[in-house]
């Protein structure tokens, strides 16, 4: 991007971030949002949450500077700070919840850490970045080489230089990285690391811009259904498939790997235990940051859900029918109001009839795929006073998968391995067979596992019934073992 005299003036009166610091308010809005947001990687927070920590920070800063510093209540400055002149917050209401929720938008982000590059810093390493450039032109250059002669030369040559140095470490001759090589690539490793988090913010803002696009188009859309369909779902793909769409997929199926999960976790364990990089004195997060990864990942994915079921329900027959049928409405009253704006009658009362729109969305409930059914199978049910039809489940609502994957991941943290049983006393069952299902599933899909058939477990669960009493189901399935 240029950055001429009319696109820098155009960023300065319109872009979050630069509005942000030149604010009064900036010291107070970026401390705190860095505190509560940033640093413990909190993707979302309920208003009442937010604001009572808001009210804690103004509480110390007008005991030091006066009550005249900051006099409005927490809550008013948090919905200046999401007003669409600021754009600091994103105010919005999650499924299921009456209550506002807040998170940061990228630019508030990229604001924050550019002030973060202000403060001095003790040590700058260059090093490790001269090689981290030359390694990414090496992996260019050999990545788009098409002359398998050229490719082999180079591969051959890559062995002769591992040969090498395998013999050289045979010989005694072990060279070392020194401390400054430690610290300047922890430097770097640190810096990547909080970039990549940043980057979820994004990819999340891109897609809702996407989402905004679609239903403006939807609503204004004059032709046909069917190609109205043809070219958003074309969007949506050609999104899916950009470069960032791709490069977020490979992240996500590196990172889904257990193996590569286990040797991050060594990895670190390690490299945070070196006396050099123990001198740096590290974040306590850093030893769990590509949970963090993994964390706003699944939190990224369950947005990009969300918003194409909601697209789904909008684009609904009766939904759709009812859209045509307000914007008809709403083209009706503007030009009634521009005709009777250009030529008045006198006496003449405007009047608009029949504008009382009722508008129903539809519910979408996900079916559980056949292939999950065989599963059931193996799962002896006892339901107590009443018999479980287990066709019903595949008419159950939505399972959050990411949740029980999250869970899974924090009790495999502090442990080597986990039994289905253990994972449902810890977190009971809330949807019942349904929930316990997806939990087979991520142990077929997303975990290393192991089942000890020759040890049956029983899993218990409450479910209300209709007249208000709490029944107790049970199903008994041979031993899962969710292994690190």
């Amino acid at each position: 991007m240029s950055l001429d005299y009319v696109t820098l003036d155009l960023l300065r009166q319109n872009h979050p971030a630069w509005r942000l610091l030149n604010s009064p308010h900036a010291p107070l809005v970026a401390s705190f949002l860095q505190r509560v947001f940033i640093t413990p990687n909190v993707r979302i927070m309920a208003q009442a949450d937010l604001a009572e920590a808001l009210e804690d920070e103004l509480f110390g800063l007008r005991e030091r500077l006066g009550v005249e510093a900051f006099p409005k209540p927490a809550l008013d400055y948090l919905n200046d700070w999401a007003a669409t002149d600021k754009g600091w917050l994103r105010k919005f209401y999650v499924h299921g919840s009456d209550e506002p929720h807040f998170d940061l938008t990228p630019s508030t982000e990229k604001a924050i850490a550019w002030l973060g590059t202000f403060t001095e810093r003790s040590f700058v390493g260059t090093e490790s970045r001269l090689l981290t450039l030359f390694e990414l032109l090496k992996q260019m250059s050999e990545g788009s080489e098409t002359d398998p002669q050229t490719r082999i030369a180079e591969l051959h040559k890559r062995r002769d230089e591992i040969d090498i140095e395998i013999a050289r470490v045979l010989a005694g001759d072990m060279p070392l990285l020194d401390d400054t090589g430690l610290k300047d690539r922890f430097q770097q490793f640190i810096q990547i690391a909080r970039e990549l988090l940043t980057d979820f913010r994004e990819v999340e803002h891109n897609f809702r811009g996407l989402d905004r696009r679609v239903r403006e188009r939807i609503a204004l859309w004059e032709g046909s259904k069917g190609a109205l369909l043809e070219e958003i779902m074309g969007e949506r793909d050609a999104i899916s498939d950009s470069d960032q769409g791709r490069s977020f997929r490979a992240f996500w199926d590196f990172l889904m790997s257990s193996r590569r999960q286990e040797e991050l976790s060594s990895l670190l364990e390690r490299v945070l235990t070196l006396p050099p990089v123990v001198e740096l004195k590290p974040d306590a997060r850093t030893r769990r940051v590509h949970f963090d990864w993994l964390e706003a990942g699944e939190h990224t994915q369950r947005t990009v859900a969300q918003l194409s079921q909601q697209l789904r329900r909008f684009l609904d027959d009766k939904v759709w029918l009812e859209n045509r049928r307000i914007m008809d409405i709403l083209h009706g009253i503007e030009a009634k109001a521009l005709a009777l704006r250009e030529a008045p009658p006198p006496g003449e009362v405007m009047s608009i009839a029949d504008t009382a729109a009722s508008l129903e969305l539809p519910m979408e409930r996900p079916l559980y795929t056949p292939a999950i059914k065989p599963l059931i199978s193996g799962i002896e049910l006892e339901s107590g006073d009443e018999d479980v039809d287990t066709a019903a489940l595949y008419s159950l609502c939505v399972v959050d998968k990411a949740q029980l994957t999250r869970h899974i991941r924090h009790a495999l943290q502090d442990r080597s391995q986990v039994t289905l049983r253990e994972l449902c006393e810890m977190q009971p069952l809330q949807q019942g067979l349904a929930e316990l299902i997806t939990y087979l599933q991520l142990a077929g899909d997303a975990f290393k596992t192991t089942v000890d058939e020759e040890t049956t477990e029983t899993i218990i669960w409450k479910r209300e019934q209709p007249d208000g009493r709490e029944s107790i189901k049970q199903a008994h399935l041979p031993r899962v073992i969710f292994v690190r």
